[in-house]
């Protein structure tokens, strides 16, 4: 007997079908025919709250998600070296698909960089601790330029700084730096406030995130997607 959470998900399932695969003319059937053409990579959260294709109200085939903890990219290491997951789907993403833009997502109430900040990541035999520690310098320079802020107000700072860091690793992908000059691929990070219900982009300068009016920038192109 199925646990009452996959037959709940069973039941999405058939929803999903009959929207997306009912009709001649159905998503799926051209999407089959014509195949994925996203015009947007999103590195996102793990974190079940924050689901990119939710939050940006994308159909199947508009953008293209890879998901992690803590929304991390990993600085660049030759192929040779280790098996590199997200590395592979970057490099898909902007060689293969040719994305116009690269979005870092991270979020309010990140349990990674919780456990970065309070220490509980400093185990040997601890998967998140080696991975957190990607972003050891975010937590370095929260600590010593907001040591006086409460731990809550810390952990907010370093899930910015995460997104600045690997905003910085990214460009150490030399087909990403590529793709950057030569057709002006764009990259962004935004902050979801998963508390209060607002966004933020980091701003051009790379120093701060300033809230986006999202009723404002409704009609402006960059954040529209395509029909």
């Amino acid at each position: 007997m199925r646990s009452k959470e996959i037959l709940k998900m069973v039941a999405g399932f058939r929803r999903f079908r009959e929207k997306y695969f009912s009709g001649e003319d159905a998503l799926y059937h051209r999407l089959m025919t014509n195949g994925q053409t996203p015009k947007t990579l999103i590195i996102g959260c793990s974190d079940s709250r924050v689901d990119p294709a939710l939050i940006s109200g994308a159909a199947p085939g508009e953008i293209f998600v890879v998901r992690n903890v803590a929304n991390l990219v990993p600085p660049f290491e030759t192929p040779t070296k280790g098996v590199h997951g997200i590395s592979a789907a970057i490099e898909f993403a902007v060689e293969n698909l040719r994305v116009e833009n690269i979005v870092i997502l991270g979020h309010r109430q990140c349990g990674g960089i919780r456990a970065l900040m309070s220490g509980q990541q400093k185990k040997d035999d601890s998967f998140i601790g080696r991975w957190m520690e990607l972003i050891g310098p975010a937590r370095d320079q929260v600590l010593a330029k907001h040591a006086t802020l409460d731990f809550e107000s810390q952990c907010k700072e370093c899930e910015m700084e995460g997104i600045k860091v690997s905003i910085g690793n990214l460009m150490t992908f030399p087909f990403v730096a590529e793709a950057v000059r030569s057709r002006s691929l764009k990259i962004l990070g935004i902050y979801f406030d998963i508390e209060q219900g607002q966004l933020f982009e980091l701003e051009e300068s790379g120093e701060q995130f300033v809230q986006i009016d999202v009723d404002r920038e409704a009609t402006n192109p960059r954040y529209v997607l395509p029909e």
